[in-house]
């Protein structure tokens, strides 16, 4: 059994292979090799993940559009929203963006009062942080690292996925005790998720040639984006 001090080191060395990794990719010539090195493989990867998504995720997805009553999704979506406003305000904190981190206290507190299933907070106004740990890595000047996509995950960077693991692992949703109960909430969570992306899938067909390339250059623009509070610094080509 993996003791919490054993995944810190893992997360630890996973963060400082980010560093490397990306001190490694911007050495490239261009920006697309620069930034995914390892395109043959991930288009590989994309050409799995596809034909799943058409066949069972997003069925799955759109199912729960059309038959589960709005206020039952709109209940899954805000439990959920209350955990990821949890990690937003603590890396809020961590990079020293103090409203953020207090709206998103703010957001849970106000959402008690609707136990954890009413998004009063959102009626109410007050704004969610949305900040993760990849952007908190970013914030502490950690090199995105080279692009990568994942079946049924979906793209990230290696920075990005060392964040997201570390919000798997530390999910209190891990320490509900009944495996199939937890099994079935990580399920219904998902299928919301990927429910909030059905309108992105249309774009996506209706905009590119190559779903790829659009996929992956979305992705990274909207991360630069997120970690720059909307303000990046300009790209060497547009210097």
């Amino acid at each position: 059994m993996t003791t919490p001090q054993q995944w810190c080191r893992r997360v630890a060395a996973l963060v400082v292979t980010a560093a490397l990794s990306g001190c490694a990719t911007t050495q490239g010539n261009g920006a697309a090799s620069s930034a995914d090195p390892f395109e043959p493989f991930n288009r590989a990867m994309y050409a799995i993940h596809e034909p799943i998504d058409d066949n069972i995720v997003r069925p799955m997805a759109q199912a729960w559009v059309d038959y589960v009553p709005s206020p039952v999704r709109h209940a899954v979506r805000t439990f959920f929203g209350n955990i990821e406003d949890g990690f937003s305000a603590l890396n809020g904190l961590l990079q020293g963006k103090w409203e953020k981190a207090g709206n998103d206290l703010g957001r849970i507190t106000v959402n008690v009062w609707g136990l954890g299933l009413i998004d009063i907070a959102t009626e109410a106004g007050i704004p969610k942080g949305d900040e993760d740990f990849g952007q908190t890595f970013g914030h502490w000047g950690i090199p995105q690292g080279p692009f990568l996509f994942i079946p049924l995950w979906g793209p990230t960077t290696v920075r990005d996925g060392t964040g997201q693991l570390l919000r798997f692992v530390w999910s209190p949703t891990n320490e509900i005790p009944n495996v199939a109960l937890r099994n079935v909430i990580y399920g219904l969570g998902a299928v919301d998720l990927r429910a909030q992306a059905l309108g992105a899938t249309s774009l996506l067909e209706q905009a590119s040639l190559d779903p790829y390339t659009f996929v992956r250059r979305a992705y990274l623009q909207r991360r630069q984006y997120e970690v720059y509070d909307g303000a990046p610094p300009p790209e060497k080509d547009d210097e």
